[in-house]
């Protein structure tokens, strides 16, 4: 008898013991190494998203992989190179201006509204329901002037984060092929097909979400500044801007937008149509609730695709639960980690209930704004 057919098997109890030890192990490494967790997750971001163009410029160029994936970086980051010189300056100024002059507004509602009314002998604390009103409005925007723009201002200055993700990524798209073989061949045999299908229909989940919300954010910005500049929107570039960062959170980012777009009418007016402040912010209700039935049936069906299908009160749900754990990148990553553990959950139920169809190819739809 061979050593190899000498060896004893693991017994239930080692295996459980083994598996619990691992998964140990595996925790405590992401507790211990959780600064690494966002950036490598930007990392795969950005990978997943050059990996098409990569693939197209392989196949007409026909050369090394490595090599057409460099070309690709350095256009990318001639291209970032531009954007800062030409709007990051304006843009910056913008935010900065604007996160003052909200702070001003909120504190200028404080002060008119900060007393009490008198209503048939009864005294209302108008100005305690005033606080509390204004703790909410000043919690719902402190993330998007705070920690969405302190990611984009992190991500720029802090050069060895921008080293990591960048080399990352580059491998991922450079060895994407033989890593995603290598983890197939560590898969049992009798699962692989299993595996290649809960592959394929997750891979389409991410793809058509990353790709596509970052092709709605490009759209929505664009669309943003165009109108904010000819109804003279204050602050126009950067309300464009965080409209197209907005599009990135399903079904609360149209409402924060139009919150923060009516707060700053109100008190600012247009920079150039002599209408009352009411009647503009009147004027920019009106037009945005036409772009949100644009972005609902029109532009997010046809740029996002149809694979993520999930009701928005699931996606609210998970909006702040992926607030809770992971931040503004939870916030993000929502939508789509719900939508691949559904595909995951259908699979696993398959096999539970014993009903013959573990993983279900039923078509999906995107989800709303």
């Amino acid at each position: 008898m061979s050593e190899l057919q000498a060896k004893p098997r693991w017994s239930a109890a080692t295996k459980v013991v083994v598996s619990v030890g691992l998964l140990g192990l595996a925790v405590y490494l992401l507790v211990q190494f959780s600064e690494v967790i966002p950036p490598f997750i930007l990392a795969i971001i950005l990978a997943f998203v050059l990996s098409p163009i990569v693939n197209r410029m392989q196949a007409r160029l026909r050369m090394a992989r490595g090599l057409v994936t460099g070309i690709v970086y350095l256009l990318l980051l001639a291209i970032l190179g531009l954007l800062v010189a030409l709007l990051i300056p304006v843009l910056a100024s913008q935010v900065r201006l604007l996160n003052l002059d909200l702070q001003d507004i909120l504190h200028s509602i404080e002060l008119v509204f900060g007393k009490s009314i008198v209503v048939a002998g009864y005294a209302i604390d108008v100005g305690r329901t005033i606080d509390q009103v204004l703790a909410g409005l000043q919690t719902l925007l402190e993330p998007i002037f705070g920690q969405t723009l302190g990611i984009v201002v992190e991500a720029i200055t802090s050069v060895v984060w921008v080293v990591f993700i960048v080399v990352i990524s580059f491998y991922l798209i450079k060895d994407g092929h033989q890593l995603g073989a290598w983890i197939e061949r560590q898969v049992p045999p009798g699962y692989q097909v299993d595996y290649r299908r809960l592959r394929q229909e997750i891979y389409a989940i991410w793809r058509d979400f990353f790709r596509g919300q970052l092709v709605l954010a490009l759209v929505a910005t664009l669309i943003f500044s165009v109108v904010g500049l000819i109804i003279g929107l204050p602050f126009s570039l950067a309300m464009a801007v965080l409209a197209g960062l907005l599009e990135f959170i399903p079904s609360l980012g149209h409402a924060i937008w139009l919150v923060v777009a009516v707060v700053l009418t109100l008190f600012q007016g247009s920079t150039w149509i002599p209408v009352p402040n009411l009647i503009f912010a009147l004027i920019v209700v009106g037009l945005h609730l036409v772009y949100q039935q644009v972005d609902l049936n029109y532009l997010i069906p046809r740029i996002i695709g149809r694979s993520v299908r999930l009701h928005p009160l699931v996606v609210i749900l998970g909006i702040v639960a992926g607030a809770t754990l992971a931040g503004v990148l939870g916030i993000v990553l929502a939508a789509p980690t719900i939508a691949s553990a559904r595909v995951l959950g259908r699979y696993i139920r398959g096999y539970l209930v014993d009903d013959g169809r573990p993983i279900a190819s039923t078509p999906s739809s995107s989800s709303g704004d």
